[in-house]
């Protein structure tokens, strides 16, 4: 495959793959190649496609089937989606394409791009506590409704989606007092994969040990 077709069909194939759910559990290897594999192609077409994705960790691959990680998966789509190249193949476009695209504009563009705050032409550091709160709270809402995690936010992904916009030791530190002003309650647990880079962008207090989720206080 070209590279712009390799582009539009792991754009498609990802896109797919959020649609049916794959970020928060994982698809069944049939129900996703009925959607991608067009009549005359063969499943063993996208195995180069899957095998880069699963390389860029965008995807997971079991025996069973796969899965869109966060939140690299959700970021390699939505460059994807972007890039000038990409565009949907023949004259018809199935209907899961039209309503998957209307879906992700209306929810997920904003939260890829929502810890994304320009200030005068620059992604801005977060210099203070207040605004470190009120960023968090932004990005743990966005989370929260965008991926249904039912008000238990992983902490990895809002220290990832906030990004180099603040500093390990101040997220840690400005999260803990969040804690401590009845704003948020940090929960032990584990998570799912017990993925120990998920683990380390999680947060560790002397006392309670390792908090890995997050829920926010009414």
């Amino acid at each position: 495959m070209a590279s712009k077709n390799t582009l539009q069909t792991s754009t498609r194939l990802l896109l797919a793959l959020w649609d049916l759910g794959g970020i928060q559990q994982e698809v069944k290897k049939g129900q996703l190649t009925k959607r991608i594999v067009s009549k005359s192609q063969k499943v063993a077409d996208y195995q180069g496609i899957f095998e880069e994705l699963q390389k860029q960790d965008a995807i997971a691959i079991s025996k069973k089937g796969y899965s869109l990680t966060s939140p690299k998966g959700v970021e390699v789509l939505g460059e994807g989606l972007r890039n000038g190249d990409f565009k949907f193949e023949g004259t018809i476009v199935g209907t899961w394409a039209a309503n998957a695209l209307v879906k992700w504009i209306s929810q997920i563009d904003v939260a890829v791009a929502g810890a994304d705050v320009l200030v005068n032409g620059k992604t801005g550091a977060i210099a203070s506590y207040d605004e470190f709160k009120s960023v968090a709270l932004e990005v743990y809402d966005k989370l929260n409704q965008n991926y249904n995690l039912d008000d238990l936010v992983p902490i990895y992904r809002i220290r990832r989606e906030i990004g180099d916009r603040i500093s390990r030791e101040d997220f840690n530190e400005w999260l803990l007092e969040m804690q401590e002003k009845d704003i948020l309650q940090l929960q032990g647990g584990s998570l799912p994969d017990n993925d120990s880079a998920k683990l380390e962008d999680s947060v560790t207090t002397e006392v309670s040990g390792l908090r890995c989720y997050a829920k926010r206080l009414n």
